[in-house]
């Protein structure tokens, strides 16, 4: 995140409220705008200090990262006011906790190693589609219908398979799916979520920043720091190989691991998504790692 590298959790907290406060409408707290033109987006910093209860210094003070310890009955009225959901409620805590620890040293970049019996677990999951990713959503292992799903994903090395790298900048990305502009919204809210308690991670660092450089499309939904993506429990994909197919998804969390989880798409048995899906399996390409496949995953 190169472009908006923070000097502290503080400013990651500060560049958070500003952005919910920005994008909050004085209709939607239920104030009323005099005439004349308003030339701050949203809600205006006294505004919100005076429906969250605090002073205008003390908000100004969190906003520029300079206060970074703020209460708990604090973060509950700015939450209250801003009108968050519990998703964005959370992610606010979780700023302030990490604003009040910051240490300057990054964390390492998490393992890329996935567990043996993990890749066995996703061929017996075959014919349905499934696949391991990183948090940072790095394709790390998969069985054939789970590559071969994201049509054109297996173009490029297995060290850049990354589903936001692939939404944002393969150009089968928009063609594959029918609400594109949903799922890279939602994939900008998850990365949204992981930086906002991470930022200086090294894993999600190159690959923001390499997004914010290579695609306008992620830089003003990262602008918009957004956290909670909807995330469809079905899928439809326009497949150049399969056709038109309608999935379910699910994803897991694989415990003992640093933030890798397992996708899978099912689709009913006798069904017509079924049929495409074993037709997907079985003209998928074979999956046997190389040896450029096996260096990298034990890198």
């Amino acid at each position: 995140m190169a472009p908006e590298s923070a000097h502290s959790e503080g400013a990651e907290l500060g560049r958070y409220l500003r952005a919910r406060r920005t994008q909050t409408s004085p209709g939607h707290v239920g104030l009323t705008v005099g005439a004349g033109i308003r030339r701050t987006p949203g809600l205006r910093r006294e505004e919100l200090a005076t429906l969250a209860g605090i002073s205008i210094d003390y908000y100004v003070r969190l906003e520029r990262g300079k206060e970074t310890r703020p209460s708990p009955a604090v973060l509950d009225s700015l939450a209250r006011a801003l009108h968050m959901d519990d998703q964005e409620h959370q992610h606010l805590r979780e700023l302030a906790a990490r604003a009040a620890r910051y240490t300057p040293e990054p964390p390492p970049a998490p393992s890329r190693v996935v567990r043996p019996h993990l890749k066995l677990l996703l061929d017996s999951l075959r014919p349905h589609p499934a696949y391991v990713i990183s948090r940072s959503m790095d394709v790390l292992a998969w069985n054939p219908g789970g590559l071969a799903l994201y049509a054109g994903l297996d173009d490029w090395p297995p060290k850049q398979r990354n589903l936001a790298r692939y939404l944002f900048l393969h150009p089968a990305a928009p063609e594959l799916f029918s609400d594109w502009d949903r799922q890279i919204t939602a994939c900008v809210a998850r990365l949204r979520a992981i930086a906002g308690t991470a930022p200086d991670a090294p894993d999600l660092t190159g690959l923001v920043g390499e997004l914010l450089l290579k695609s306008p499309d992620f830089a003003g939904l990262w602008e918009r720091y957004e956290v909670t993506g909807r995330k469809a429990a079905q899928k439809t994909f326009r497949h150049p190989r399969v056709g038109t197919v309608t999935l379910t998804a699910q994803s897991l969390h694989v415990e003992g691991t640093p933030g890798q989880r397992i996708g899978v798409y099912t689709a009913e048995p006798g069904t017509p998504d079924h049929d495409a899906v074993l037709l997907l399996d079985m003209t998928a390409p074979a999956t046997r790692p190389t040896r450029h496949d096996a260096a990298h995953e034990s890198g």
